[in-house]
C-alpha cells in the first residue's frame, strides 16, 4: 500500500542502483548535502519519479521569539505590493536510468520521522535500489585552507570495510539524533545497504562551502565510477578560500585561531599529538548551529 503522503509518477526500475540523498537542515551547515547533490545532478537526463508532499511532516511556525520563529516559517517574498514567492519547500525525487542513480532532494522532517521514512524505503524498493548515500556536513575545527575531513558511517557491520577502502574516518558520536542517523538504523531491515558520509566544515564560517562540496563530490565520483565534472567547483573552491582568507587576515584573533587549527592539523597529518591544554571542539555529526535549519 502506497503511503498517503507519496506520489508516485513513473518510475523507471534500475535493480542495483544507488540513490543519493540529501537533506536541509541539521547537516546541511555550507550546504554540502544539498549542493553535492544538486551538482551531480547536473547535466543529466532526469525524470521525476515521485514526491513526498510537505503537510505533516514540518512545523510551520514555532512560539518564541522572532528569531527563533523565523527558522521554521516558510520563505516567502513581495514586490511592489504583490506576493511573487511562497516557498513551502519540496521532496522530490529523481532518477537518471542511464548511469542507474537517484536522487532525493528535501527538507529533514521535524515530524513523523516513522511516515516520512516509510516514503523514503517505498520509492527504494521501486527503483530496485541497492544502496543510498547521505552526504552531510557538521561544524568543527579544520581550517578553511585545508582539505576537509570526511567521517563516514554504516547501516551493517560486513559494510565497515568500506570506510577505509573509500578514505572515510569511522564516525564516533553521542548525542542528538538525525534523520539519516534513523534511516541507517532502518535500512537493514529493508535489505538496504547505507552509507552516511559528513565532513567537517570550519565552525567558524556561515553560508556556502564549495570547498567541502568538492571533495564530497569528487569522493563521490570515485566510489561509484561516476564521471563528474568538478572544474566550475574548483574555480569557486579556489574563490571562496581567497575571499574568506582575506576576510580572517583583518581580524587578529580569527586569524590567531585559523593558525592553531592549521598547526594541529597538519600535526594530525604526520602523527603529532594536540598540545596536552588544547580544547577543541569534539567532532559531531550534529555540530551546526540551530540556523543552519
Amino acid at each position: 500500500m502506497v503511503h498517503p503522503s507519496l506520489k508516485i509518477y513513473d518510475v523507471p526500475h534500475m535493480p542495483g542502483s544507488t540513490l543519493l540523498l540529501a537533506l536541509t537542515g541539521w547537516m546541511d551547515g555550507g550546504l554540502v548535502s544539498t549542493g553535492t547533490v544538486k551538482h551531480v545532478m547536473q547535466d543529466r537526463e532526469l525524470v521525476k519519479v515521485a514526491e513526498i508532499a510537505m503537510g505533516g511532516y514540518y512545523i510551520d511556525n514555532f512560539p518564541g521569539s522572532m528569531e527563533i520563529s523565523a527558522l521554521f516559517r516558510p520563505h516567502t517574498k513581495y514586490e511592489a505590493g504583490l506576493v511573487t514567492s511562497f516557498d513551502m519547500g519540496a521532496n522530490e525525487f529523481y532518477a537518471d536510468p542511464a548511469s542507474s542513480m537517484a536522487f532525493f532532494l528535501g527538507r529533514e522532517p521535524n515530524m513523523n520521522w516513522i511516515g516520512f521514512a516509510d516514503c523514503i524505503f517505498a520509492v527504494v524498493k521501486k527503483l530496485g535500489c541497492k544502496r543510498i548515500i547521505f552526504m552531510g556536513s557538521f561544524g568543527g575545527t579544520v581550517p578553511h585552507t585545508r582539505e576537509p575531513r570526511l567521517f563516514g558511517a554504516v547501516s551493517a557491520k560486513k559494510l565497515l570495510p568500506l570506510l577505509k577502502q573509500h578514505g572515510l574516518r569511522p564516525s564516533d558520536y553521542e548525542g542528538p539524533g538525525s534523520f539519516a542517523s534513523y534511516l541507517l538504523v532502518r535500512a537493514p531491515k529493508h535489505k538496504v545497504e547505507m552509507i552516511s558520509i559528513a565532513a567537517e566544515i570550519p565552525g567558524y564560517l556561515q553560508g556556502l562551502n564549495p570547498v567541502s562540496i568538492e571533495t564530497i563530490t569528487r569522493r563521490l565520483a570515485h566510489m561509484l565510477s561516476l564521471p563528474v565534472d568538478i572544474s566550475q567547483l574548483r574555480d569557486a573552491s579556489n574563490a571562496w578560500e581567497l575571499q574568506v582568507s582575506d576576510v580572517v587576515a583583518k581580524d587578529e584573533e580569527m586569524a590567531k585561531t585559523v593558525r592553531k587549527f592549521e598547526e594541529h592539523y597538519d600535526n594530525e597529518l604526520i602523527g603529532l599529538p594536540p598540545p596536552a591544554d588544547d580544547e577543541e571542539n569534539e567532532t559531531s555529526e550534529h555540530g551546526e548551529d540551530e540556523d543552519e535549519r
